[in-house]
C-alpha cells in the first residue's frame, strides 16, 4: 500500500522538480557564476527547504495558508521582491575580462553561507511550492498514513530535491560549460537576471486556485 504511495510521491516530485523554475535559475547562475562550491551549497539550501514546507504540511499550517488571501499573498510578494531584487542585481553586472582564471578567482568570493541562503530562501518563499506540498500531503498522500511515513516521504522529497540540483550545479561548474559562459561576459549575468526578474513577475501575479 505504501510502496504505491510512495511511488506516486516520487513520480510527481520528479515532474515538478525537473521543470525550470526559480530553484533551477538560482542553481545555474551560482554555479557558472561562481563555481561548483557555490553551485552544490545552494542546491543544499534547496534542498532544505523542502523541510520547511514537509513540516508546516504535516502541522496543517500549510491549509491555512492556503485559506487566507491575506497569508498566501504576503508569500507571494516576499518571493517576488527576493527574486526581483537579486534579477536586478544581476543585471547591473559590468563587463569583465572572459577568462577561466576570471571565473576561478570569482568562484573563492562567494561563501558557503551565502550560497546555501540564496538556494533556501528561493525556494522557501516560493507561494508554488507551499501549494505543491500541500496537494501532495492532502490529496496524494492519505491522510491516515502513519505520521512518520509521512515525514519518511519528506526526508526524501528533501534529499531527493538536493541530489538532482547538485547534478545540475555539477553541470553547469564544469569548467568548459563555464569557460562557455564566460565568454558571454556580463551578459550572462544581465541574461539571467532577466530570468529571474521575469520568474518574479510571473510569481506576483499568481493567484490561488
Amino acid at each position: 500500500m505504501y510502496l504505491t504511495e510512495f511511488l506516486t510521491v516520487a513520480l510527481i516530485h520528479l515532474l515538478a522538480v525537473a521543470s525550470p523554475g526559480p530553484d533551477f535559475a538560482v542553481v545555474v547562475r551560482e554555479s557558472v557564476t561562481h563555481g561548483r562550491r557555490a553551485g552544490t551549497w545552494t542546491a543544499l539550501g534547496v534542498g532544505c527547504a523542502i523541510f520547511l514546507h514537509v513540516g508546516y504540511s504535516l502541522l496543517g499550517i500549510g491549509l491555512i495558508v492556503s485559506q487566507s488571501i491575506v497569508l498566501f499573498n504576503a508569500l507571494k510578494w516576499l518571493a517576488a521582491a527576493y527574486l526581483l531584487y537579486i534579477g536586478f542585481k544581476a543585471l547591473r553586472a559590468q563587463p569583465a575580462k572572459p577568462a577561466v582564471d576570471d571565473l576561478h578567482k570569482e568562484a573563492g568570493a562567494r561563501t558557503a553561507r551565502g550560497a546555501f541562503t540564496s538556494g533556501f530562501v528561493t525556494n522557501g518563499l516560493n507561494p508554488k511550492a507551499t501549494l505543491f506540498f500541500l496537494s501532495l500531503f492532502t490529496v496524494v498522500i492519505n491522510p491516515h498514513t502513519p505520521l512518520a511515513i509521512q515525514a519518511g516521504y519528506g526526508v526524501y522529497l528533501a534529499a531527493a530535491t538536493a541530489l538532482w540540483f547538485c547534478l545540475v550545479a555539477m553541470l553547469f561548474s564544469q569548467q568548459r560549460v563555464r569557460a562557455g559562459f564566460a565568454r558571454m561576459g556580463h551578459w550572462f549575468d544581465r541574461t539571467m537576471g532577466a530570468v529571474l526578474i521575469a520568474i518574479g513577475v510571473k510569481l506576483a501575479f499568481t493567484e490561488m486556485h
